[in-house]
């Protein structure tokens, strides 16, 4: 299965990055016309079995180093831009991480990656979602994302590496596309009991 996902992961990454790169010139143009600064926003992510890489995205807000290395969250309103926040609803700020799947620090579906500081907190069951890859989308961000607790986000990612295939990975994308489209408040969460692990 590992070999086949990652031929996979290298086949859409690749296509993706060639049918995409007249969006990803435009929105790289855009960005740096109006915002001053870097054109991405890279962040260390923690990736399958604690390995550490360096995530990509096209920068959405305004640079403020002091804010983003101590994960300042409160401060993204204010530094947001109006082109940033269009990026962020259509999921264009992500596609950089294209880069990262080929590369294969990446999978295209498999748990978001999070910081070192939240995996640091996981007990021996939530560090279960380092079993896998982690992906640009996955089961919790089509059945919630935004709207779920993190524990129950933990709980879907989990619930994906038990149950991961080929077939969820393509319902998993599908989902993605209709909600990039259509937007997230038209899919609400899939009611489920959350395990206590």
């Amino acid at each position: 299965m590992s070999s086949i996902k990652r031929f996979v992961d290298i086949i859409i990454s690749s296509f993706s990055l060639i049918i995409l790169s007249p969006l990803l010139l435009i929105t790289g143009i855009i960005i740096k016309v109006t915002m001053p600064g870097p054109l991405f926003f890279r962040q260390q992510r923690v990736g399958m079995h604690q390995k550490l890489f360096d995530i990509l995205k096209f920068r959405s807000m305004k640079v403020d180093r002091s804010a983003e290395e101590s994960f300042d969250f409160d401060k993204d309103e204010q530094r947001i831009t109006t082109f940033g926040r269009l990026i962020r609803r259509l999921k264009i700020d992500e596609l950089p991480q294209l880069l990262n799947v080929l590369k294969g620090d990446m999978s295209v579906v498999g748990p978001r990656p999070t910081i070192e500081q939240q995996v640091a907190e996981y007990d021996d069951h939530q560090r279960r979602r380092l079993d896998v890859k982690p992906g640009m989308t996955g089961l919790a961000q089509v059945n919630g994302n935004a709207h779920l607790t993190w524990e129950e986000r933990i709980e879907y990612d989990i619930e994906y590496v038990d149950n991961h295939s080929l077939k969820l990975d393509v319902l998993i994308l599908l989902k993605t596309v209709l909600i990039v489209l259509f937007g997230e408040g038209n899919f609400k969460k899939t009611e489920r009991k959350v395990s206590k692990g």
